[in-house]
C-alpha cells in the first residue's frame, strides 16, 4: 500500500499544547457521570464472533464498573460509566459472578441479554472502560478470584493501555486455563493526530507493547477510530487503511473499526470549532471492505450508536445489517444500492 507524506493535522487555537492543560480542557467539557453500584457491572450481554478458524463463537461480554481510566483521551465517553474513586477490593469478582449468574439463569435484563449456555460459550470479554492492569481500576489482589471465575472459558479478553502492558499481564496469564488476549487502542496510525488525542501514546510505544505480547504468546486485538478528531474527512479512509496495516504489522489477530462519535462534551466542542466531523457510514463501509480484503486477520465494525442523523434513512438499516453480517462471515458482501444517496452517505 503506498504511503504518501503525512499531512499536517488541523491546528486548533483553543486546543492546549500540553497534557495537563488538555486534561483540564477535556474535564471542563464533561457532563455528569452516571451513578453506579461498584458491586454491579453496568452492562452484560452475549455476542457472537468468528474465531481465527472462522467458527462462530458465543462470547459473554461483561462491562465492569470500576475507577475511571487515568488517561483523558479527548474522544472517550467510557468514563460516563466509571467510578470517581478506586474500585473496592472484591467488587470486580462480585460483578463477574453476578453477570454470569444472570446470563446463565436467563433473567430478563435491560440490555435484552440472551441466555448463556456455559457449554457453548467459548470466550469471555472483561471490558472495564480503561485498563485491566490499572491497579486502581482492577485491584491486583482480585486477579486470582477473577481467574477462578473465568476458568470455564477457552479465551479471556481484556483491554489495556499499552503503557500498562508489563509483567502483571504475564502473572494474570499464568492464572488462566485458556488463551489470553489483550485489546489495545491504537486509535490511528497518524502520529500527529494520535498525539493530539491526549492518549499519551506514540506508535513506537504501541509497537513495543505489541511485541511484548507476541513474545509472551498473548493475542492482540486492536481498536481503530474511523475519522478521529483533528483529521480531515477526506483523509480519514486513507488513515483507517494505514492503521489497519500498522495493526496487522504489529501482530494483531483482530481489528475493530470504530466510527468516532460525539456525546462526551469535548467532542461537541471540537465539532463546533470544525475540528471533528462524525464519519459517514460510507467511510466505515469502505474501511471494513478494505480490511477484510487484506485477509491478514479478522476485521470487525463497531455498530453501537448507529444509525445517526448523518446517514441516509432510506438505506442505512440495510447497510448496517450488511456490516453486521460481514462481522460474522468475514467476507465482503455486495454493497447496498440506494436511489436516494447512491450509498455515499
Amino acid at each position: 500500500m503506498p504511503h504518501p507524506p503525512i499531512s499536517p493535522s488541523h491546528e486548533l487555537s483553543s486546543w492546549p499544547a500540553r497534557g495537563a492543560e488538555r486534561d483540564a480542557w477535556t474535564l471542563a467539557h464533561r457532563p455528569p457521570r452516571n451513578p453506579l453500584d461498584p458491586f454491579r457491572p453496568y452492562a452484560f450481554l452475549v455476542e457472537e464472533e468468528p474465531d481465527a478458524a472462522g467458527a462462530i463463537v458465543p462470547i459473554a461480554t461483561i462491562f465492569l464498573t470500576n475507577r475511571e481510566c487515568p488517561w483523558r483521551c479527548v474522544m472517550c465517553d467510557l468514563w460516563r460509566n466509571t467510578l470517581a474513586e478506586s474500585t473496592p477490593p472484591g467488587a470486580i469478582p462480585t460483578q463477574i459472578e453476578y453477570a454470569l449468574d444472570q446470563l446463565r439463569n436467563r433473567v430478563p435484563h435491560p440490555c435484552h441479554v440472551p441466555g448463556l449456555d456455559v457449554h457453548r460459550v467459548g470466550a469471555i470479554k472483561l471490558y472495564n472502560a480503561g485498563s485491566f492492569f490499572d491497579p486502581r481500576a482492577i485491584p491486583p489482589e482480585d486477579h486470582l478470584a477473577i481467574a477462578d471465575l473465568v476458568r470455564p472459558f477457552d479465551r479471556v479478553i481484556v483491554e489495556c493501555h499499552p503503557a500498562l502492558v508489563n509483567d502483571a499481564c504475564l502473572r494474570f496469564r499464568d492464572l488462566l486455563s485458556g488463551q489470553f488476549e489483550i485489546a489495545m487502542g491504537l486509535e490511528t496510525a497518524h502520529p500527529t493526530v494520535l498525539e493530539k488525542l491526549n492518549k499519551r501514546l506514540t506508535l513506537d510505544q504501541f509497537q513495543a507493547a505489541a511485541e511484548f505480547l507476541r513474545r509472551n504468546q498473548i493475542d492482540l486485538r486492536v481498536f481503530i477510530l474511523v475519522q478521529p478528531p483533528f483529521m480531515a474527512p477526506e483523509e480519514s479512509l486513507h488513515w483507517a487503511q494505514r492503521s489497519l496495516h500498522f495493526a496487522f504489522d504489529c501482530g494483531a489477530t483482530a481489528a475493530t473499526l470504530i466510527p468516532t462519535r460525539g456525546g462526551n462534551g469535548a467532542m461537541e466542542a471540537l465539532a463546533a470549532s470544525g475540528d471533528f466531523t462524525p464519519p459517514a457510514l460510507a467511510t466505515l463501509e469502505s474501511a471494513v471492505d478494505y480490511g477484510l480484503s487484506l485477509q491478514r486477520g479478522r476485521v470487525f465494525s463497531d455498530l453501537w450508536d448507529l444509525p445517526r442523523p448523518i446517514d441516509c434513512p432510506a438505506c442505512c438499516e440495510a447497510r448496517i445489517a450488511r456490516l453486521r453480517a460481514m462481522n460474522l462471515s468475514q467476507t465482503v458482501a455486495p454493497r447496498i444500492l440506494c436511489d436516494r444517496c447512491g450509498g455515499r452517505s
